[in-house]
């Protein structure tokens, strides 16, 4: 990010995270260019459960966020592991994807294999905050 470390104080995002190839760099990017008590909100879509690999590679889905999508605790653990704290999801609404969607692009067997599967694709709003100090704890 061409932007110098420490200088920005709020970081929202609407689902582009899970869009990211590097997940953690572009975390750590965040968590680098906040000043010290900094904090972001990022809205994006995350996965409970495995998609079928057909939806993953889909072209469609992939626009509409949800073939990037990973698993919900693997993406709040990026965010500790870039350093961030008090990460809270503020929201977190089911999505389901409208039946015509998934039966004009896939076959019939899959679809219904993952409709009674216990896959679920999630919309969250997670709050993060950078430390105010460096001294290395997880209190700040």
């Amino acid at each position: 990010m061409p932007i110098g470390g420490r200088s920005i104080d709020v970081i929202i995002s609407n689902c582009v995270m899970n869009l990211v190839p590097d997940k953690q760099k572009a975390f750590s990017e965040a968590f680098r260019v906040l000043v010290p008590g900094g904090h972001f909100s990022i809205s994006d879509v995350v996965l409970r459960g495995k998609l079928p690999e057909s939806f993953v590679k889909d072209a469609e889905l992939w626009a509409g966020c949800v073939s990037g999508a990973m698993q919900m605790d693997d993406y709040l653990n990026l965010i500790e592991n870039a350093g961030f704290r008090h990460i809270k999801v503020q929201t977190e609404k089911k999505i389901d994807m409208p039946d015509q969607v998934l039966y004009d692009n896939f076959p019939k067997e899959l679809v219904d294999e993952f409709k009674q599967s216990k896959t679920g694709i999630y919309s969250i709003t997670v709050y993060a905050e950078k430390p105010s100090s460096d001294c290395g704890c997880s209190c700040c």
